[in-house]
């Protein structure tokens, strides 16, 4: 087992299991709650689960693209127009699922001796070149935070937000086993045993 790339794993995994619960809770929500305008940095729930999955399928481009040897997406602006793709949470959750199951996929593929390799990510006016490391560190950071604005917004709304930080302890795994059995994983999948 490769330390850290195999830490990388389980932080996609994390990513896609949060996901996954925050998602169930945003199904619960009427329409009206979903798209009700809040006090937040992107305006909405609806607003800020578009922003997380737009800029998952940004970086993906460019960390799947460096892997397969080609250059990533030349109109990088393509993946924000328009900056809300999806109306509804049942449409947003089956293309966040998507984007979680390509980035454990990406992942899975890692190696320690591989991390130092460059990405190239194509902004509006230059190319950004990224060790793989630093910009998994940060595509997890940026999931991280926005979930947590999720989080906070619903609790705005008439749907209790989810708990989601019991991943990574091994005695919390019966708090998990009900999200796994939905999402297909097992425990000895993700930790190696």
């Amino acid at each position: 087992m490769q330390p850290l790339s195999h830490h990388l794993l389980t932080m996609a995994y994390q990513n896609g299991w949060a996901n996954h619960r925050l998602y169930k809770a945003c199904l619960q929500l009427s329409q009206d709650e979903f798209v009700e305008p809040r006090c937040s940095f992107f305006g909405s729930i609806k607003a800020t689960l578009n922003h997380i999955l737009t800029v998952d399928w940004f970086y993906l481009n460019a960390l799947e693209s460096e892997q397969r040897g080609e250059a990533p997406e030349a109109d990088s602006e393509r993946f924000f127009q328009p900056q809300e793709p999806y109306a509804t949470s049942e449409e947003l959750y089956a293309e966040q699922a998507q984007a979680d199951h390509r980035l454990i996929a990406y992942c899975s593929q890692l190696r320690d001796d591989q991390l130092q390799r460059y990405v190239s990510v194509v902004r509006p006016d230059w190319v950004q070149r990224e060790q793989r490391l630093r910009l998994l560190s940060h595509l997890f950071e940026h999931q991280i935070h926005h979930r947590g604005q999720v989080h906070t917004l619903l609790s705005e709304t008439s749907v209790r937000p989810p708990q989601l930080d019991e991943f990574f302890c091994e005695d919390e795994a019966h708090l998990r086993a009900q999200d796994f059995a939905e999402l297909g994983w097992t425990e000895a999948q993700i930790w190696g045993r």
